[in-house]
This record gives structure tokens, C-alpha cells and sequence, in this order.
């Protein structure tokens, strides 16, 4: 067992799954530690567009898929899907709901008085809403670049460097890039204030954020392809960014396993980081 830590909500987003980039394993590892009452599925969860193309489902895939099934068997936790663009094969089928799961283009959230749009935020984007072609031409490019990021970051890995984003790195230099975000970021925010909201929360371009814009509430919550990202709700209402990266170089959770000795005494071992200590 894990400790856990609560959380009333937790969005995340862009996990990608049917790519070989998608850090499934560090998702799960996240998870297993906290538990939830909501937990938003912001698009781009399944990726069928490299599946079409010949992406591969993986073990670990249909793993990450059972721990969010036992959060919502141990903790009766409310799964929302809500629709990307990689996973556009939801619109045959939402709105549909079962059980604890609705499947859903777009959502509302609403906790201590105030309105969050949810959104995974691809239909405000006119390259993946007008120009699916276009879109996926550059999604073979972004796919080349990440190949590209894995080889460099292997190579860091046995420097002892910490994880180096090559792709991130080109967002924030490459003007054009930065000039798409903010476009992005305004568009969602000028929808927000449409629809009477207090915040927005989206996905799509695999930037982090919590910020205020023009006195909208902008909640974005990145990716687990590169970033490795989500957003937590805390039970005061607001909100914070979680990084698996800064995570990582906290204390990690213990792992507590009981087992019965020969001499019918309970040696207690508790595993973290694959170093175990005695306890009695």
C-alpha cells in the first residue's frame, strides 16, 4: 500500500497513450500516490492518431488504465473524459456516461463558489480544428523531435545530468512559438469570460500553467510526455501545478509490506527508492 494524499479534484491531460513517449510508468507512479473525488481526463488521453498509424498499446498502458479503475473501485472516485484532438473518436460517442465515468466534449467545474470551463482547448486552435492535415504533419515532426530528445536525455542520464526538454527549450526561444501560446492562452480566456466563468482549464499545447489573465483564472495542465504534469485542487479552492520532476527529488512514498517470519514475528520492511530499512 501507498500513502496516499487527498485531493478534491485532479486534471490531468496529453498523456498520449499508443506513443513510446508517453511517460506511462511516471503517471502511474503519481497516482499511487494520491486519491481523489474527480479526476478530469483533459484530452489527448488515448492517441489515435499514432494508433492508426501503427502506434502500439502497451502492458503499461493497460496498467495505468486498471490503477484509474481502482481509484474509482477503492475510493469512489468520478472519472470525466473530456474529448482532445488525438482522441477525436469521442465525438461518435459523447456525451455518454456509466458508472463513474462520463464521456464529454467539454465540461463544467464548480467548487466554493466559483466556475471553471473545462476544455481540452484543441477546437480554439485553427491548425488542429481547420487544418487536421497540417496538424498531423507537425505532430510527425514534434514525434521526431521528442525521438531525438530521448537519445540526448539518455545520454544525460549517464552524465548524472538532470532531464533537459529540447522541445520545451524551442517554445520559449522560437518567437513564432511564443506568439502561438499567448494567442492560444487569450482565445481561452476570452471564451472563459463568454461563457461567465471564473477560470478556464485546458490542455493541448503541453505548457504547465496557473496564472490569472485578465482576471480570468488560467489553469493549464501540461502533458506526461515531456513535462510530466497535472493539476491539484486543494480543498480551499485553489489550485496548484504539480511537477513529477521537482516531485522526484522529494522524500517518495513508502511502500509498507508485512510478512510473517518463521519464529511467527511480523518483520515490518518499508521500500523507497529500492533501498529498505528495518523497522520493529
Amino acid at each position: 500500500m501507498y500513502n496516499q494524499k487527498f485531493y478534491p479534484t485532479i486534471v490531468i491531460s496529453d498523456i498520449h497513450l499508443g506513443t513510446e513517449h508517453s511517460k506511462t510508468r511516471e503517471l502511474a507512479d503519481f497516482l499511487r500516490t494520491v486519491n481523489c473525488n474527480t479526476l478530469i481526463m483533459n484530452g489527448d488521453i488515448i492517441d489515435g492518431w499514432h494508433l492508426q498509424k501503427g502506434g502500439k498499446w502497451k502492458k503499461e498502458h493497460t496498467d495505468l488504465i486498471k490503477i484509474i479503475m481502482k481509484m474509482m473501485e477503492n475510493h469512489n472516485t468520478k472519472v470525466i473524459y473530456v474529448r482532445g484532438n488525438h482522441d477525436d473518436f469521442i465525438d461518435q460517442i459523447a456525451p455518454f456516461s456509466f458508472n463513474n465515468v462520463e464521456i464529454v466534449k467539454d465540461y463544467i467545474h464548480k467548487k466554493n463558489g466559483k466556475t471553471y470551463y473545462v476544455t481540452h482547448g484543441d477546437v480554439f486552435d485553427n491548425i488542429t480544428s481547420k487544418m487536421v492535415w497540417f496538424a498531423k504533419l507537425g505532430d510527425i515532426g514534434y514525434t521526431f523531435l521528442l525521438w531525438v530528445n530521448r537519445i540526448y536525455n539518455n545520454y544525460r542520464i549517464k552524465k548524472g545530468l538532470p532531464y533537459y526538454s529540447l522541445s520545451q527549450r524551442i517554445k520559449q526561444k522560437v518567437k513564432t512559438a511564443v506568439s502561438y501560446i499567448s494567442d492560444y492562452e487569450e482565445e481561452l480566456v476570452t471564451l472563459a469570460k463568454a461563457r461567465h466563468a471564473d477560470g478556464i482549464i485546458c490542455g493541448h499545447i503541453h505548457q504547465p500553467a496557473d496564472r490569472m489573465i485578465n482576471g480570468i483564472h488560467y489553469l493549464n495542465s501540461g502533458d506526461w510526455v515531456e513535462t510530466m504534469s497535472a493539476l491539484l485542487e486543494h480543498e480551499d479552492g485553489t489550485w496548484e501545478v504539480y511537477l513529477h520532476n521537482d516531485a522526484k527529488n522529494q522524500p517518495q512514498p513508502v511502500e509498507i509490506v508485512e510478512f510473517d517470519q518463521a519464529n511467527k514475528q511480523l518483520l515490518r520492511v518499508a521500500f523507497s527508492n529500492n533501498i529498505y530499512n528495518h523497522f520493529f
